[in-house]
């Protein structure tokens, strides 16, 4: 009886944890296609722009404008921006971003660039605390549903010390969303900017700009940078609400199977059970009648 009542008391507890985890992938799939919607949403506008300044860049104008200027020599100051969530229960989609970020870290040390870590998200602070590497800076507030005034938020500032000739680089570590079962962590270069350039011959805009290509760059540049950053930013989201539901849908197809294992168990011991009982009561009745 006390076997039985152990198995039936796991049965119940794995039970419950399975309506856990099958309700929090729900919650996570519902997520992810929110996020999905503003990582689709966001790509063509990147790419739109992206063809504009390929289109309006030659080497002329690209001397002018201190966004564009590569460090000569060793970098001396790169800032890596380190991304993670602020909630676990999502497999290893935490542990890669951190330690895609830690690498970096190392790898521009051992070039003799002095690397200044920037962290958003809990995860990635909590580690860093833990091994005691300071950042500079830390943010938990963007969380899940990152937004232009973010991104603007992120990027102003350290704009502002490239320009300044504080820093040589702004690079950040994020999660590129393939599927909600390919995120792999990327390393994206913000600055110095790399104007993407078309495949094949450069294309002469078949139109007279009205203002200047000098003009527009000003004002495209620095928006260039902001959307580097927003993108880096909903594509993390969308990786980890796709993590969770990955790591969610797992562990209640494990709970199930571990059900089903307990529930053969319970019935192998009742049956045992119910043997020996026969068996006693057999035994009984042949000692009376003998």
């Amino acid at each position: 009886m006390a076997k039985t009542r152990e198995f039936r008391r796991r049965i119940r507890s794995v039970e419950k944890t399975r309506q856990i985890t099958k309700t929090m992938e729900m919650v996570a799939t519902s997520r992810l296609k929110r996020a999905q919607d503003r990582v689709v949403g966001a790509r063509p506008y990147s790419q739109a722009l992206a063809n504009v300044l390929g289109d309006l860049l030659d080497p002329d104008l690209a001397e002018r404008f201190p966004l564009l200027r590569v460090p000569v020599g060793v970098p001396r100051r790169v800032v890596v921006i380190g991304l993670s969530s602020n909630r676990g229960l999502c497999g290893g989609f935490n542990a890669n971003l951190i330690r895609e970020t830690r690498s970096r870290l190392e790898t521009l040390e051992a070039e003799g660039t002095e690397p200044e870590l920037h962290l958003i998200g809990r995860k990635g602070i909590g580690f860093f605390r833990f091994i005691g590497r300071a950042a500079v800076s830390q943010r938990q507030d963007i969380g899940d549903r990152p937004t232009l005034e973010h991104a603007e938020q992120v990027a102003a500032p350290l704009m502002a010390r490239y320009v300044a000739g504080e820093l040589d680089g702004v690079e950040i570590i994020f999660a590129h969303y393939v599927s909600p079962l390919s995120t792999p962590p990327t390393r994206l270069q913000v600055l110095p900017l790399e104007a993407p350039a078309r495949a094949g011959t450069r294309r002469v805009p078949p139109y007279i700009l009205r203002p200047s290509a000098g003009v527009l760059l000003e004002a495209l540049l620095p928006l260039y940078v902001r959307n580097q950053v927003y993108r880096a930013l909903v594509e993390t989201a969308a990786s980890e609400h796709g993590a969770r539901r990955t790591a969610m849908k797992s562990a209640t197809d494990n709970a199930g199977d571990m059900i089903d294992t307990l529930r053969r168990s319970l019935n192998r011991a009742r049956q045992a059970q119910i043997t020996q009982e026969i068996a006693e009561i057999v035994g009984g009745a042949a000692a009376q009648s003998g």
